[in-house]
């Protein structure tokens, strides 16, 4: 249990430090007149974001932050993982005070201390790990279901141009569910197995989610607010790896507090949400 909350908190603290380099080369590079019809971002701006080296400084904390989520994923239930890593979204808006002077008024702090209070209740609640794996079925599912979600998103994007940071982030965050959702019932991990790994369906997810996953959050961090796409993100990548613990994988709260962190995961998810609009509207008045 530790070496899994120690992990997640790992990966808690690469994912907010990469959020901000990356908000800040995403920033830095347009979209300009680099821009759909709509006025987003097109796919050679984004891709030239991700080639500025600071950018690039980012993705080695995400690594860093994919390492420890795996490993949380494995030997932590999902909804303590995932929440756990949610939290990037304290260490994103701080540092973003430092390295893009961005301003954070009472309501921020009072949501962000309202997702950190329920972090704790979470991890102080959560039971044991859920051992069900419903099948081939999930493992082609969680695939097909990553490889929908991202062609949808991609779609999405375009259509609404400059609004679609905050839902481009939320589709972001549940790739990244699926992702955490496909490293927990993939196969060849234990013991390592390479045939058997390269021939699960949910490696492939994997790769599916999480790269789908970075490329809508880089895009939304063109167009938007980081503090509001990041924790627009959270709700994602919590809601979902959360809910299919518990109910294909047998993630279990301690015997007799299922309700305190059903509250909790409630709670947790409010501040975020709280965080993505304040965020959202504080850079729209800036942008103005």
């Amino acid at each position: 249990m530790l070496i899994g909350v120690a992990a997640a908190l790992l990966a808690c603290a690469g994912y907010g430090t990469a959020s901000v380099l990356q908000s800040y080369a995403a920033g830095s590079s347009g979209p300009g007149h680099a821009a759909t019809p709509e006025g987003g971002p097109t796919l050679r701006s984004t891709i030239t974001a991700m080639l500025a080296p600071i950018f690039i400084a980012g993705m080695a904390l995400d690594l860093l932050g994919f390492v420890g989520s795996l490993v949380s994923a494995r030997l932590i239930p999902l909804f303590l993982s995932q929440t756990i890593i949610s939290a990037n979204l304290v260490v994103t808006a701080i540092l973003s005070i430092f390295v893009l002077h961005v301003r954070l008024h009472r309501r921020d702090w009072i949501a962000i201390a309202i997702v950190l209070v329920a972090l704790c209740i979470l991890g102080a609640t959560a039971g044991r790990l859920g051992d069900g794996d419903p099948g081939a079925a999930m493992h082609w599912g969680v695939l097909v279901v990553s490889a929908v979600i991202l062609a949808a998103g991609a779609a999405l994007v375009r259509l609404l141009g400059r609004n679609a940071a905050v839902p481009a982030g939320l589709i972001a965050g549940v790739l990244y569910g699926a992702m955490a959702v496909a490293v927990r019932v993939v196969h060849g991990l234990e013991p390592f197995q390479l045939r058997v790994l390269l021939t699960d369906p949910a490696l492939w997810a994997v790769i599916v989610a999480g790269l789908g996953g970075f490329y809508l959050f880089t895009v939304a961090l063109q167009v938007g607010s980081v503090n509001g796409v990041a924790a627009a993100l959270v709700v994602g990548e919590t809601v979902v790896p959360g809910i299919v613990g518990v109910v294909l994988l047998g993630d279990s709260a301690r015997p007799g507090y299922g309700w305190l962190v059903a509250l909790a995961f409630a709670a947790a998810i409010v501040g975020a949400v709280a965080v993505a609009v304040f965020g959202a509207a504080e850079y729209e008045r800036a942008a103005g």
